[in-house]
């Protein structure tokens, strides 16, 4: 096993990485910009190296820094986390000569994996089911616009070297091509140092399925069941679950052995993800490789009982993965939200600022995977999410209720977020109900936004509360200690 772990990420995942390293006994090692100089993760770890800048492109895009830092630090190994340079095969290759053990695929891999289409070319020779496409990157936008036209509109462009909804487009005609490649292409280079993007015909309402597969050098593969991944926003995953509301099990087994399929002619090791749309037919059509931990992996731990992040280090150090396919169960229903510092009156774009108050949702089947406290500040620089919420329960139903209650007790002040947003979802009838799609978010009824959180927010909260709580019962009256709260909040003008 592995002595040190250098983990080349920052927020959530660097501590949900390094709070695996704790359990397992490996010193873990952080890396920091100037700007997470005082983060939660850098405080975590048993050690920490400075990158310096601020932008990603000055830290954890920069390679040669991440491999000083690990030369430094005398780590034997490397975890890349997801984002950064998570999918950048030069970061493995770079581990490999430096003799650093990746917690991940292979640099052939991901080449053959990674870039999205290369990955489309892998599956049409499996026999995978596949969307019209182009079947290599595009070089001008004017070259989009030919392969646009013979697929006919609406297509999406989409980053050949990312997932997670960056450098995506969707372009409904001529006329629009040109600004949307321009666009795809910078968010691409700016998330993942490469702008190439290729093109693929769109799909009005599909769902988002995905299969996590986990491989070992011993020629061992499985899958671990799907996430849906359906309620999103500008192609941002916002709400994963598994298992997925739509799929039977006839169709859960021919999708993971599809996903399978992609992934052993690949050569795959390590943690991954299969993508793929479904349309209203139930038919699936592969989508991507994400050749790395996924954001979601927590619903895929609750349902299935494994640790993929103990799996992902164990496999590196060559461990043999021990489960073969028929001891996969997925046991009960898993949800998780993306807590975001994003501004609902602003079309959801980022809210920096520093964060006054944060009191954490807890009690039966709630995990949360936090990379902030109170008292931090939510930079411009980086991704805006400052955790994930994740619910258990025995089926579908229980797991929404649970989640209900834990954005019931979340409290946040000091910067804008999307809490509301997710509030009004476990009270729709059509979430609740199953009847998902990537437009899910599109149709969710308006409801104006909630005023920002002025300082002090969580006293004047609790000072109204204590003087609501001087007249007879009102909760048994009104609805209960929930409706007690939203009383209280509401007479201190903070709803």
């Amino acid at each position: 096993m592995f002595r040190k772990i250098l983990i080349a990420n920052r927020g959530e995942i660097a501590l949900r990485i390094a709070r695996a390293c704790r359990e397992l006994g490996i010193a873990s090692v952080a890396v920091y910009s100037e700007v997470d100089r005082a983060a939660p993760h850098v405080l975590y770890c048993d050690e920490a190296q400075p990158l310096g800048g601020r932008a990603a492109a000055e830290s954890y895009l920069a390679l040669e820094k991440i491999m000083t830092a690990a030369r430094r630090a005398g780590a034997d190994a490397l975890h890349p986390g997801y984002g950064f340079l998570s999918e950048n095969p030069a970061l493995p290759e770079a581990c490999r000569q430096a003799g650093i053990a990746f917690i991940g695929p292979s640099a052939a891999a991901m080449e053959r994996m990674g870039s999205k289409t290369a990955a489309r070319a892998l599956a049409r020779e499996q026999g995978v089911p596949l969307l019209p496409g182009s079947r290599q990157a595009l070089a001008s936008a004017r070259e989009a616009e030919r392969e646009a036209a013979a697929l006919g509109y609406p297509v999406m462009l989409k980053a050949a070297a990312g997932g997670g909804g960056k450098g995506m487009q969707l372009v409904g005609g001529p006329a629009e091509m040109e600004s949307a490649y321009a666009l795809a292409t910078a968010e691409a280079q700016s998330a993942f140092g490469d702008g190439t993007v290729y093109l693929e015909k769109a799909l009005t309402a599909p769902r988002h399925v995905e299969i996590q597969v986990l491989g070992d050098h011993h020629g061992q593969l499985i899958h671990l069941g799907e996430r849906e991944c359906s309620v999103q926003r500008r192609h941002q995953k916002v709400i994963e679950e598994s298992p997925s509301p739509a799929l039977t099990a006839e169709m859960r087994q021919r999708m993971g052995e599809a996903a399978v399929a992609v992934c052993r002619a690949a050569g795959y090791t390590n943690a991954g993800t299969v993508e793929f749309l479904v349309d209203a037919e139930r038919n699936f059509y592969f989508l991507e490789v994400n050749a790395r931990l996924q954001v979601e992996h927590p619903v895929t731990e609750l349902v299935t009982g494994l640790d993929l992040v103990h799996r992902q280090i164990a496999i590196a150090a060559g461990q043999p993965l021990g489960l073969r396919q028929e001891d996969i169960h997925m046991r009960g229903h898993a949800i998780e939200c993306r807590i975001y510092a994003e501004d609902p009156e602003q079309n959801f774009f980022p809210s920096a600022g520093t964060i006054r108050h944060l009191r954490h949702p807890a009690g039966p089947g709630v995990r949360e995977d936090c990379g902030v406290e109170a008292g931090g500040t939510v930079p411009l620089e980086y991704d805006p999410m400052l955790s994930k919420l994740i619910v258990w329960g025995e089926n579908r139903a229980q797991a929404a209720a649970r989640m209900r209650r834990a954005l019931e007790e979340y409290e946040l002040s000091g910067v804008r977020s999307n809490l509301g947003l997710f509030r009004r979802i476990f009270a729709d009838p059509e979430f609740l109900a199953g009847r998902l799609d990537t437009h899910y978010l599109e149709r969710l009824p308006a409801q104006p936004a909630a005023p920002a959180a002025e300082e002090g927010a969580p006293l004047a909260i609790a000072a109204a509360a204590w003087a609501a709580a001087q007249t007879p019962a009102p909760a048994a009256r009104e609805g209960g200690p929930a409706e007690h709260w939203r009383r209280a909040a509401r007479e201190a003008g903070l709803r």
